[in-house]
């Protein structure tokens, strides 16, 4: 049963992160008929403890808190901690998140947290994820661990991780509804006025980089399909514009980009529907006709693969729902 619950906070903490957890956990809604939690902000090494934000907290609790927790927190740093960073993470802690695994309780990481989790061990061999520009990072550091940079958050045995900021949100609610059920879940959500679920994961919010213009011998003919995107195009044809065999178009397409041509252009129409969803009222079909996806059916078979939403589901992230 949830009930008893703890976030613990290190120094360089983000103040969004802590507060997300301290919202969801932390305020008392029985008179909504919801549960209350005995909850409780642990200091994880001595305070004053300082936020990224320059304000310092002095939290009530030390690391003793944790042993009764039925699920531990832990909020995002300002970048990783442990052998990513040079900066330890105490022992004490580190042995608390492994003995509160151990005896079946939740442990939960926000963004970076999940760097504090790789110290303990608790991601060896667990799925997990973080924000997307540290997931490179957290797998580099800990081999052994199964990290998923295009999810907003994942649920491995006991272990929580989420990816940044806002998705902290998603994971807290999760859990509620994992131990509580959908309607403790869905009042949580509605008083803290957000959706009780989203659909969907990082790659949607995941700007892909793409080559420079002018960049390499081929910077001209990217420049070239990006302003003509919503013709039928061919690999062939690309590699007749630019005056080589389709084997050796490929072969240093590849060199140059790190993809190979088809993807690369099906990642161009991506991103250029995702402009025109967000910045225009344009109808699924014309964006479809506009990107060289040609049918709307088309452009949401690609945009599901490659963005793990639906076209408008996207619009309705990024314009309202009035907008989809």
């Amino acid at each position: 049963m949830l009930r008893n619950v703890a976030a613990v906070v290190l120094d360089d903490f983000e103040a969004f992160e802590l507060g997300v957890v301290c919202e969801v956990f932390g305020v008392d809604r029985t008179d909504d008929g919801l549960p209350s939690y005995e909850f409780g902000v642990v200091s994880g090494e001595p305070g004053p403890l300082r936020s990224r934000a320059g304000f310092t907290i002095e939290a009530p609790f030390g690391l003793d808190r944790l042993a009764g927790a039925d699920m531990i927190a832990v909020p995002a740093l300002n970048g990783p901690r442990g052998r990513a960073s040079g900066r330890p993470v105490p022992e004490r802690l580190l042995a608390e998140l492994r003995a509160a695994v151990a005896r079946g309780a939740w442990v939960l990481s926000v963004c970076t947290g999940a760097f504090v989790l790789g110290e303990a061990g608790l991601l060896d061999r667990r799925r997990c994820t973080t924000h997307w520009q540290r997931a490179a990072d957290l797998a580099r550091y800990y081999p052994a661990a199964l990290v998923d940079p295009a999810v907003l958050y994942v649920e491995d045995g006991t272990v929580i991780t989420s990816a940044g900021t806002a998705a902290g949100i998603d994971a807290c609610l999760h859990l509620v509804r994992r131990e509580q059920g959908a309607w403790v879940a869905n009042g949580i959500a509605r008083r803290m006025i957000v959706p009780p679920h989203r659909d969907g994961g990082q790659a949607q919010y995941i700007r892909q980089p793409v080559v420079p213009a002018g960049d390499g011998d081929l910077g001209g003919l990217l420049d070239w399909v990006q302003v003509n995107l919503g013709r039928p195009l061919t690999v062939a044809q690309l590699a007749a514009r630019a005056h080589m065999s389709p084997r050796t178009f490929a072969r240093r397409f590849t060199a140059e980009t790190g993809t190979t041509p088809q993807r690369w252009l099906t990642g161009q129409r991506i991103l250029r529907a995702q402009e025109l969803l967000e910045e225009t009222g344009k109808t699924i079909d014309a964006i479809a006709a506009e990107t060289g996806f040609g049918t709307a059916m088309v452009l949401r078979h690609h945009f599901r693969a490659w963005r793990g939403t639906s076209p408008s589901a996207y619009r309705r992230v990024f314009r309202g729902p009035a907008a989809a």
